[in-house]
């Protein structure tokens, strides 16, 4: 039978003049959570070849009208015929009733080892009461018997303790007289005892510090990692690994030398305006870590290693052994030998014998690493900080990393991540970064989705989400696909939310949502429902139903961290000045002739300079300053109130230019002062800006 065509020729037609696709086929993909319309005013349906396509990366055949019939009718029998979904997600405190068979019976194991049974003639429902936690479902009727996964979860994520203001920082930007040609984990310590104790800080937000893909040249971007459970050792301060301190002979030479060639490294960046060499960091930093795991343990540190590999099993395993094989076979899984390209492969078991000295590297490294997290999370608290540490989760990982292939069957092959055309990219965005697959997720219980979150937050005092509308829906590019040829599928929102609030309750982190952009209705009220808080940048925030006037302080949502800018838009002094439109000119990234940008960009100023005279934070015909512009984020009724470091010493430069590859230094600036000059971490604390900042952030009273 024919396959289905979105044109009658031999080429695809645009997909605004696709013809609709077939009923029963966008029956089957919203059976799936596939949505059949594009978004916004006059949605066009999406052709039926994308729907195959995302159909496929689900394991759904339906390339055809008869595949398309016969799916469907699985579905639905499916659905009939069930008596358990595969994951049940309920909130405590709530009563949750279930669309069970009259004469079904529940039973619930307890995660502790307790259960509970409902008895026979009572209507089908999970009680309030349960504990939370992950439990397990038992329901049996007339015969059958279906189990699922349980999660009661709490009502609300963790609350703030209270107002507060900190530093939003790329922590590989930011350079000590220690760092090996990079921040490290040392410097984040550092940096938090001083923003803490020294000038009374709640928080130091940081970009991802997820495992990059070991590949030469890397990608430099902590937003395509290769594993996002696992933390990057590049990131270890050499100095700090115990066994560094009973280095003898010739290993403390060559740490020694190592040491010397660091120095270089950091002089190059620091002394001489160069970029940020990652991995010229990490040859150096792999070489002395080599070193130190030769190193013999005590027997109180090789208890603790023993109690962290028990604690991480087989997610630890899965990770350094993918890093054995990439040493071997390339850091692409999908050209290694097929006996290897799926975890459960038939040459695992031979090929972890053959490299278990790797593999126990690579899993001390991971110690090493998460030793370090706390430390440095201990630092922060220890200093005064009311939340310390708040970690990045990017939104997805490198289609050729390690966490793609530990996690494939969860993970949907062929589709990238992306977002639909906009008003600011009418082509769409193609993000290359696997989502997870909606069906499987459940099927698993949400399993590896909460040992994500539960990896992130264990050193953290807050975990920021970047794209949290990803937990309500994503969009879809299959391959070979432009992103205009994308579509949204959705995701069981109760559940991703229920995961996520139960997790962060576990670890007492808070949760902020990256929700910046195009935003469904609805969802930003869900979050903060549930006490997810929000991300508003002051120059977004204008009253966009009326005449887009600037947004006064009290009408900014309370539930948000408040911020001038991000690592992906410029800098304050860049906006202050108009060199954000000069830079992009001259990287031929504007739409529209340079003057009417610049004049766009001197209207902006002077409706904020307007506003903030109006509020006595400017005197008249003053000019627009970034200490104004930070009083007028602490009139608002935000509860975090975001600083980005390289404001403290007016650095101009963004950390990274959207639409830009190699024709701009993306991720691998330092911070620099106003003239471009790199600052170092005692610099940034000797400006006075510090202090100016953090006496116009503190709140009323003693910190």
């Amino acid at each position: 039978m024919a396959a289905y065509h979105d044109s009658d020729g031999a080429g695809q037609v645009p997909a605004q003049d696709a013809p609709p696709p077939p009923a029963e086929l966008v029956a089957l993909a919203r059976a799936y959570g596939v949505d059949s319309r594009y978004p916004g005013p006059g949605g066009r349906s999406v052709g039926a070849r994308t729907l195959v396509a995302v159909l496929a990366a689900m394991g759904v055949a339906a390339g055809t009208p008869q595949q398309t019939a016969e799916a469907l009718e699985r579905h639905r029998a499916e659905q009939r015929d069930r008596l358990l979904p595969p994951c049940v997600v309920v909130r405590q405190g709530r009563r949750t009733a279930l669309d069970l068979p009259a004469d079904a019976r529940l039973r619930v194991e307890l995660e502790d080892g307790g259960s509970w049974e409902l008895p026979r003639g009572h209507s089908h429902w999970v009680p309030g009461d349960l504990p939370l936690g992950r439990h397990a479902l038992t329901a049996r009727s007339a015969g059958r018997t279906a189990r699922a996964a349980l999660i009661v979860a709490p009502e609300r994520l963790p609350g703030l303790p209270g107002r507060g203001w900190g530093f939003l920082a790329q922590l590989y930007s930011v350079l000590s007289d220690r760092s090996w040609g990079m921040g490290d984990l040392g410097d984040l310590a550092e940096l938090a005892q001083w923003a803490g104790a020294g000038l009374g800080a709640d928080f130091v937000q940081i970009n991802p510090l997820h495992a990059g893909l070991p590949a030469s040249p890397s990608d430099p971007s902590p937003y395509r990692p290769s594993s996002r459970r696992f933390a990057d050792p590049v990131h270890l301060r050499i100095e700090a690994v115990p066994e560094y301190g009973h280095l003898a002979g010739d290993r403390r030479d060559r740490a020694e030398d190592l040491t010397r060639r660091a120095a270089r490294l950091r002089e190059e960046v620091l002394g001489h305006d160069g970029l940020i060499d990652r991995d010229a960091v990490w040859r150096l930093k792999r070489e002395a870590l080599e070193l130190l795991h030769g190193v013999p343990r005590g027997p109180g540190r090789q208890a603790g290693y023993e109690a962290y590999l028990r604690r991480e099993g087989e997610w630890l395993r899965r990770h350094a052994l993918w890093n054995a094989l990439a040493e071997e076979h390339g850091p692409d899984w999908h050209h290694w030998p097929k006996g290897l390209r799926h975890p459960d492969g038939p040459q695992i078991g031979q090929a972890e014998k053959e490299l278990g000295d790797r593999v126990e590297f690579h899993r001390w490294l991971a110690w090493q690493v998460d030793q370090q997290l706390g430390a440095a999370q201990r630092a922060a608290r220890e200093a005064g900080m009311a939340l310390g540490l708040i970690h990045d989760l990017a939104v997805g990982v490198h289609p050729d990393g390690a966490d793609a292939w530990a996690l494939q069957d969860v993970l949907a092959g062929g589709i990238a991540v992306g977002a639909p055309p906009d008003a600011f990219n009418a082509h769409g965005q193609d993000w290359g970064l696997p989502p997870w697959r909606p069906d499987a997720l459940a099927q698993a219980g949400y399993a590896p989705y909460a040992e994500l979150l539960r990896g992130v937050a264990r050193h953290a005092g807050a975990l920021r989400i970047d794209h949290v509308m990803g937990l309500f829906r994503l969009w879809w590019v299959p391959a070979g696909h432009p992103p205009t040829e994308g579509v949204y599928v959705r995701y069981d929102a109760e559940a991703m939310l229920g995961v996520l609030a139960l997790e962060a309750h576990r670890a007492g982190t808070a949760v902020i949502g990256e929700d910046l952009g195009t935003v469904e209705p609805g969802v930003r009220e869900e979050l903060a429902a549930r006490g997810v808080l929000g991300t508003s940048v002051l120059w977004f925030e204008r009253d966009w139903q009326a005449d887009g006037a600037v947004l006064p302080p009290d009408r900014w949502r309370p539930g948000c961290l408040a911020t001038l800018t991000t690592h992906d838009l410029p800098s304050t002094a860049a906006r202050l000045s108009g060199e954000h439109v000069e830079l992009r000119h001259r990287l031929g990234l504007l739409v529209r002739p340079l003057g009417e940008e610049q004049e766009e960009a001197a209207a902006e100023l002077s409706d904020w300079r307007a506003e903030l005279a109006r509020l006595g934070l400017l005197r008249p015909g003053e000019p627009l300053t970034m200490p104004a512009l930070y009083g007028f984020l602490r009139a608002t009724p935000a509860r975090l109130v975001g600083v980005w470091l390289p404001d403290l010493v007016g650095d101009p430069r963004p950390q990274n230019l959207p639409g830009t590859w190699d024709q701009y230094p993306n991720w691998r600036l330092p911070v620099a002062d106003g003239t471009g000059a790199p600052v170092t971490l005692d610099d940034l604390a000797a400006t006075p800006t510090a202090r100016l900042l953090a006496h116009l952030l503190a709140p009323p009273g003693p910190h």
